[in-house]
């Protein structure tokens, strides 16, 4: 194997990122595969050289030597075992650019998870306050009830593929390369069916619609998942089952707004109850309370109920309950209301010219004046 420089056969510098690295491999393994260049013996170097480069220079630790110490380095005796090898190592890579296999196995008859599942639930701000149980039906792909998953027909099997040998893979030669390719007859599985499944027609899995019942805790609020583990679509090959995240959407309230666990009413006085100060009663969750408003509270001001909203999902605290009182004005007075009213105003309007006379005084009498 040639001694150049790796960073050089990859046309990268010396500092270039591993994404770039990658890249430039890349583009070199498309050029000068031997698929792509049957018979040329110099594209066949240049690959072998490019996948050299890229074993060393993908590696952190052999990077590091490399750039210390040179070919030296990294060198130690080792190297490519075999040309299957460098396609089995570099499988990423080639797996991408020509759609074929580069390890050995079976892989599309692994165990394989089934997908997870979503399910927006739309409840109303009561139950979503008090918590409940709700019926949910949910499509999904399931295991055949018949086959079990397993695709055959009750008392049959699967046989050995006669295209692969039960390999799942058939192996082509190029020169001195040797590339393995999912078998045409049995995609890749390695067996086929001589007797699917009447059912489920030998895939193995089936539509169904599921009945679920989801208990939705108290408190929950929009936004909030809840999982229900292995009631996702069900899994090939024997695999679990995924999940299902149902998506709480909450119902807006006529009596309450809500900011978070905390619950918001605002509640109007008049200006008397205002000024005199007096009880209300105010709604909960639960029942009527009795509220005290103190004397002279004013427009806007918030009193805070603890304890009172709602609940904190899985835990026995929950927020509390803020009122905001709003002072009304009238819009119709009889005779002696309005008589009442402007002998209260008049009175206020003497309170600043009381005061002012009595400084005045004050002022007089320290200089002598009656």
């Amino acid at each position: 194997m040639t001694q150049r420089d790796y960073y050089e056969i990859l046309g990268v510098a010396k500092d270039a990122p591993e994404d770039e690295i990658k890249k430039a491999y890349r583009k070199l393994a498309m050029q000068y595969h031997p698929d792509r260049n049957p018979g040329d013996a110099e594209a066949e170097t240049k690959f072998k050289e490019a996948a050299e480069a890229y074993d060393i220079l993908r590696d952190a630790d052999k990077r590091a030597r490399y750039d210390r110490f040179g070919h030296a380095g990294v060198n130690g005796g080792q190297g490519f075992a075999s040309n299957e090898d460098i396609f089995s190592h570099f499988g990423d890579i080639f797996g991408d650019l020509f759609g074929f296999s580069m390890g050995g196995g079976r892989a599309r008859n692994r165990p394989q998870q089934g997908a997870d599942l979503r399910y927006n639930l739309g409840i109303s701000f009561r139950q979503a306050a008090r918590g409940d149980t709700v019926t949910i039906r949910i499509p999904r792909r399931a295991p055949c009830a018949e086959c079990k998953g397993a695709r055959t027909a009750p008392g049959t099997g699967t046989e050995p593929c006669r295209g692969c040998g039960g390999m799942g893979q058939v192996r082509h030669s190029q020169g001195f390369f040797q590339i393995s390719v999912p078998c045409p007859h049995c995609q890749g599985q390695g067996f086929t069916i001589p007797h699917p499944c009447p059912r489920c027609k030998g895939h193995g899995i089936m539509e169904e619609v599921r009945e679920l019942s989801v208990r939705v805790p108290p408190g929950v609020d929009t936004g909030n998942r809840l999982r229900l583990r292995g009631e996702g679509e069900g899994g090939l090959n024997g695999g679990p089952s995924g999940d299902l995240f149902v998506v709480v959407h909450v119902e807006a309230d006529d009596t309450f707004e809500r900011e978070g666990q905390n619950l918001l009413i605002s509640r109007g006085v008049s200006f008397v109850q205002a000024a005199l100060g007096d009880k209300i009663q105010v709604p909960t969750l639960d029942e009527d309370i009795t509220l005290d408003i103190p004397r002279g509270t004013q427009s806007g001001e918030v009193f805070r109920i603890a304890g009172k909203g709602l609940p904190f999902p899985g835990k026995s605290s929950a927020g509390d309950l803020l009122v905001e009182i709003t002072v009304t004005t009238p819009t119709r007075l009889n005779s002696r209301q309005e008589e009442l009213l402007r002998e209260f105003a008049a009175i206020e309007a003497e309170k600043p010219l009381t005061k002012a006379r009595k400084f005045v005084k004050k002022v007089g009498k320290a200089m002598g004046i009656d």
